[in-house]
């Protein structure tokens, strides 16, 4: 193992894994705030009115 450090620089490799990460880590973050569930308090609280719930189908028989 000690000798694929004479083939990569340690100090390249590091920098390339840590921007590959970051990278990942914001993607992951914009794909969650674009997404409803997570990303709904950029837009503010969403108020429901009892207007927009569909009405329970009545079962009387």
């Amino acid at each position: 193992m000690w000798k694929i450090w004479l083939i990569l620089d340690p100090r390249r490799t590091l920098i390339a894994v840590l921007v590959f990460a970051f990278a990942m880590v914001m993607l992951n973050h914009f794909v969650q705030l674009s997404t409803e569930r997570y990303g709904s308090w950029l837009n503010g609280p969403t108020v429901h009115s009892a207007t927009q719930a569909a009405p329970l189908p009545s079962s009387s028989k």
